[in-house]
């Protein structure tokens, strides 16, 4: 692949939601590199996508909502995710299947809403 998409999360939040000694009040923001998917979209309010080719050149997006991140990472990468409507957890979907076809129809690559 020569082109690599790498997806940085921020967040307010984190540190209420990692460390009870620390207040959601001090509004401090952390950059999490999380291999996890769904640890990386429970941590995240805010999103960065980074563009370009390995050790060559690099393109930062301004940060975006999980939403329009998201979005935007899934898709360059063809893929898209949906709410098991059973435990609520984001899944991807079977490439070509009818969600997939509907959901990149769409422009919702990330799709979480009921």
């Amino acid at each position: 692949m020569n082109q690599v998409r790498i997806l940085i999360l921020s967040s307010v939040l984190l540190l209420q939601k990692s460390s009870r000694g620390l207040s959601y009040m001090q509004r401090k923001t952390a950059f999490v590199v999380e291999h996890d998917f769904i640890m990386a979209t429970y941590l995240a309010d805010r999103v960065i996508v980074y563009e370009g080719q390995p050790s060559v050149d690099c393109t930062a997006n301004s940060p975006q909502s999980l939403l329009t991140g998201m979005n935007l990472f899934l898709s360059h990468l063809d893929i898209t995710f949906r709410r098991d409507p059973t435990n609520f957890r984001p899944r991807i979907n079977k490439l070509d299947s009818t969600k997939d076809r509907e959901q990149k129809t769409a422009g919702s690559y990330y799709y979480l809403d009921d």
